[in-house]
Order: structure tokens, then C-alpha cells, then sequence
């Protein structure tokens, strides 16, 4: 049927879909009519020309009359992710402390005065926060690294002890995770000494790009610990300060000159994530529920996946629909099945569990 053109008789290859003919030229072939069925192949064949696609499965999109893999739209006008900065530049940067890549943070804390000493007997929370709702609504924060100036009193044997959570987007203390800090390749903290009549320390946390993540408030509790010689006199033992303490000692004093965070403030359009979210119930036209979709999927999966290591990712992306455009709890849990649902759908889609960080 497909290959009898020009009066030469050729054989049909499914294989190929294509004829072997006996001459080149002039061919034997005819107009082979698309391939209907699941998958990449064609929905429906064209009219004009029934060689190529007139439509696609779902997952797929036309191009060229062929079924290709759907791909979503750019989503760099809604939310930003990258930096042009390479890790060699950021720990130069770092090191520097250079303005650059400086994030001001508003520094609160019931228990320490910047640039005083204080008693380190007693846990001390210290946090950083951006407010970003309030002063900067059209941003979201990358974190890359973060610098702390410790000071403690000549010949103290306190051993300063930091933990660090971090809260992605806004909402509540509850709402952070904590820093694996020196834990399964993730970074730990470099002390440098300073120059200084006291003993006096900078403490710098790099990130880079392999361990950056979004960041709104960075909660520091600091805590300290009694270093003394072992029994054995090798190495050091450790004590908490009121596990050692005799009524009226005094361990000495710190105080903290310094503390920042370091990272970079990216675009975010509320607004249009907003809209995008619309057409999931309004569709402006055909295909546009399919084309919003792949858009919040592309975006859900780049935010989860700046999530901290562990046995599986975060729910970044509800925090960010919950704190940073203010939806309901239940509009949250309608988009994210609606989500996996779509996904699901997809070819080749693989699908993840996430742990629950925002209420």
C-alpha cells in the first residue's frame, strides 16, 4: 500500500516504517501515516498531512508534527534559584567577609547584648531574622554561609558550643530544621584566632552551592562546655559548666562582637504564582491547567530539592505557599494533590515522599 509509488513495487519494514525499494530513484515510497497510540505516539493523525501528529497523549506536546516530551516554560520570573558564583569564589568571599554577598539581619535575643560580655553558664538564643513579608515581600533568601566573633576572658577553658536552626520561609520557631553540622559530609565550623587582647575567635560556616538552602530566620543557640585534661592525660574531657560548677565559681565571661549570615536575595513573584495557581481551577484556555501544572511541578521539585540531607527531603515548597503567599492549609494540601496527580500522569515521572516542616 505505502510502497508502489512511481510504478516500482517495494516491501514495507515496520521496524523502520520505511519501504526498501528496488530503485533509489525515482522511490517507491509513499506518505506513511503517523503512528496512533499510547505513549510518544501520536493522539491523532494530521488532515493535511497524515505523515505527521495533529495531536498528543497527555505528558506530550506537539512539535514539528511530532509527540515529544512535554517541557515546562522557563519559571525564572517567578522564582529565582542560581548565582554565578562558584564555590572557590565564595570561600574567598567568605574569608573576606566581603559586603557582596553580606545579608543584613535584624538581631534579636532576651539573653545577649552584641559586644558584651555575658555568663555562658546558660544556654543563650540569639536570631537573625529578615522579615521579609513585612520589608521585602518580592524576595526570597539564599543561605551560603554564616560568621560569628566569639570572645572569652584570657585562660578560660569554656568551650563554646554552637546548634543551628533554620527556618525556610516564616511562621514558627517549630517550623525550622536543624543544621547537621559536622554530620554525614556536611560542613562544620572553621575557627580562625584573631589578633586581639582576648581570646577571641572567628567561627565561619561555609555552605557553597552543594549545601545552600533558603533561608528567612537563622535561630543560634550557643551553650558552652568546660574543657579539662583526661584522667589519662591525653587529650581533653568535657564537662557542662553545672555539672562542674561550684556554688560561687566563676568560669569567666564571653562575649559575641560579631554575627552574620552571608547568601544572596533572589526575584519572587507572589503574584504570579498566584495566578498560576488560578488556571489550576480557571484555565485561561486549553492546555493552560496542563501548562501551569509542569510550571509548579518544575518549581516544587527545584525547592524541595534545596532541602537539608536526610532520609528525605523537606516540604519546602508548602512552607512557601503557606508563609510566603499566605494560603490556607487546605489550598495547600488541594495543590499539592493536584500535583501529584498531574505527575503522576507524566511519562517517566518519579514521585518522592517528603517530610512535613510547615503546619
Amino acid at each position: 500500500m505505502y510502497c508502489s509509488e512511481n510504478n516500482h513495487l517495494g516491501s514495507y519494514m515496520e521496524e523502520t516504517r520505511s519501504c526498501s525499494c528496488p530503485y533509489d530513484h525515482p522511490p517507491c515510497q509513499s506518505v506513511i501515516p503517523c503512528t496512533v497510540g499510547e505513549g510518544s505516539s501520536c493522539a491523532s493523525c494530521s488532515y493535511e498531512n497524515r505523515s505527521r501528529c495533529a495531536t498528543c497523549n497527555q505528558g506530550y506536546m506537539l512539535s514539528q508534527g511530532v509527540c515529544r516530551n512535554e517541557v515546562p516554560d522557563s519559571t525564572d520570573h517567578y522564582i529565582g534559584f542560581e548565582t554565578d558564583l562558584q564555590d572557590i569564589e565564595l570561600r574567598y568571599l567568605l574569608q573576606k567577609r566581603d559586603n557582596r554577598i553580606s545579608i543584613h539581619g535584624i538581631f534579636v535575643s532576651n539573653d545577649v547584648r552584641l559586644n558584651n560580655w555575658f555568663d555562658p553558664s546558660w544556654r543563650k538564643r540569639m536570631l537573625l531574622t529578615l522579615k521579609s513579608n513585612k520589608y521585602k515581600s518580592n524576595h526570597v533568601h539564599m543561605l551560603l554561609g554564616m560568621s560569628l566573633q566569639i570572645c572569652l576572658t584570657k585562660n578560660s577553658t569554656l568551650d563554646p558550643m554552637l546548634s543551628v536552626y533554620i527556618n525556610p520561609f516564616g511562621g514558627s520557631h517549630s517550623e525550622s530544621w536543624i543544621m547537621p553540622i559536622d554530620q554525614n559530609n556536611y560542613p562544620d565550623w572553621e575557627r580562625t584566632k584573631l589578633d586581639l587582647p582576648y581570646d577571641c575567635y572567628n567561627w565561619t560556616l561555609t555552605l557553597g552551592n552543594k549545601w545552600k538552602t533558603f533561608f528567612e530566620t537563622v535561630h543560634f543557640y550557643l551553650r558552652s562546655r568546660i574543657r579539662g585534661p583526661s584522667s589519662t592525660g591525653n587529650g581533653s574531657v568535657y564537662f557542662e559548666p553545672l555539672e562542674y560548677l561550684e556554688p560561687g565559681q566563676n568560669l569567666g565571661y564571653m562575649k559575641i562582637n560579631t554575627i552574620q549570615v552571608y547568601g544572596y536575595s533572589m526575584h519572587f513573584d507572589p503574584e504570579a504564582i498566584q495566578d498560576l495557581i488560578l488556571q489550576l481551577d480557571y484555565p485561561y484556555t486549553q492546555g493552560s491547567q496542563d501548562s501551569a501544572l509542569l510550571q509548579l511541578l518544575e518549581i516544587r521539585d527545584r525547592v524541595n530539592r534545596l532541602s537539608p540531607p536526610g532520609a528525605q527531603p523537606l516540604d519546602l515548597f508548602s512552607c512557601l505557599l503557606r508563609h510566603r503567599l499566605k494560603l490556607s492549609t487546605t489550598d495547600v494540601a488541594r495543590i499539592q494533590a493536584a500535583l501529584q496527580t498531574f505527575s503522576a500522569k507524566q511519562p517517566n515521572s518519579i514521585e518522592y515522599e517528603t517530610t512535613k516542616l510547615c503546619s
